[in-house]
């Protein structure tokens, strides 16, 4: 028994998924949700890890960067990296690999990030108390 417990103590639990499974990582898809589902999102992933990674795969590219403007373009996220590359697929069983670009554009506050958030928060309150 006694070397049971040791086993036990001594053993080392790594999450090897980790990296791959980032939770401030938003995989887009230009055909499950709206781009302002993304978009909004996005900025909710900045307000709790203070960056967010958008990641995309092929037509849904052009979604990704289109995210990545409107956050830079109202004074939300600032660039910090981009990668781009291509991955090997199957589009069946069996199939021939097929290869896809894929992007990856890691965005994070702004300095203004949070004054601009809750400016747009107070006019949500304002404009629901005038209906």
């Amino acid at each position: 028994m006694e070397g049971i417990t040791e086993g036990v103590n001594n053993l080392n639990i790594t999450d090897s998924s980790a990296s791959n499974n980032k939770k401030n990582r938003i995989q887009v898809s230009n055909t499950k949700k709206p781009l302002f589902f993304y978009v909004n999102l996005a900025k909710r992933y900045m307000q709790q890890y203070n960056e967010v990674e958008l990641s995309a795969l092929g037509m849904a590219i052009a979604t990704v960067v289109t995210i990545a403007e409107i956050l830079k373009n109202n004074g939300l996220a600032v660039e910090k990296k981009i990668t781009t590359s291509t991955v090997d697929m199957r589009e069946e069983y069996g199939g021939r690999p097929i290869q896809k670009a894929k992007i990856e554009i890691v965005l994070g506050k702004s300095e203004k990030f949070d004054e601009l958030m809750e400016a747009a928060a107070e006019d949500v309150i304002d404009n629901d108390g005038q209906s």
